[in-house]
């Protein structure tokens, strides 16, 4: 039976966000001020993310569902938030087609590992990643409305901060991925090879 303590009820919530994100994004026609509310809701989202690893760690609440749960929660708002995006004009397509190739490239290690009744947990380059596409996200969805960003220089210097973030986003993406699949290579080892290898 799952337990849902009070970080798995993070994670869960964090995910029930989504829709409503996408919503809000949705109306951009008919909401005034649709993506700062949109941004708000995105932030909380991703508040959530430190605040249940946060807990799960000092109160020792960590679970396999947790481990299975937390990163795939992240994986779903921020390559929610990058399809959008998009839409936009805020990011190119090919950036986010490097972003979600590292993620399936991953789950795709991690349904092995299952296989395997072995959890991987996240890496901490993997959490660094997670901070600065989020944080990316947040730079993006400020300045997502054009009618009226470019006309003052705060937008202007925010638009930049997120193309920087971008950079480092796609930097660690990669360097994240290599990191994970170096630490669990042994994962995509036969069991009879191990026998082999002893």
């Amino acid at each position: 039976m799952i337990k849902m303590n009070l970080p798995n009820r993070l994670t869960m919530f964090r995910v029930l966000l989504i829709p409503v994100f996408v919503v809000l994004l949705m109306l951009e026609n008919y909401l005034p001020y649709y993506n700062f509310i949109a941004l708000a809701v995105f932030a909380a989202a991703s508040f959530t993310d430190f605040l249940d690893g946060h807990i799960a760690r000092k109160y020792n609440l960590v679970t396999t569902f947790g481990k299975f749960m937390d990163p795939l929660a992240d994986k779903i708002l921020v390559s929610t938030a990058l399809i959008l995006l998009i839409e936009f004009d805020k990011i190119p397509a090919v950036v986010v087609a490097i972003i979600l190739a590292r993620e399936f490239i991953i789950s795709g290690f991690r349904l092995i590992a299952c296989d395997k009744g072995i959890v991987l947990a996240a890496g901490y380059l993997g959490k660094i990643k997670t901070f600065i596409q989020m944080l990316m996200c947040c730079f993006m969805l400020f300045t997502a409305d054009p009618t009226y960003n470019l006309n003052y220089l705060f937008f202007r210097i925010v638009d930049a901060l997120g193309k920087i973030a971008m950079w480092l986003a796609l930097v660690m993406t990669i360097v994240s991925l290599v990191d994970y699949i170096w630490r669990n290579i042994d994962v995509l080892k036969d069991d009879k090879d191990k026998k082999g290898a002893k």
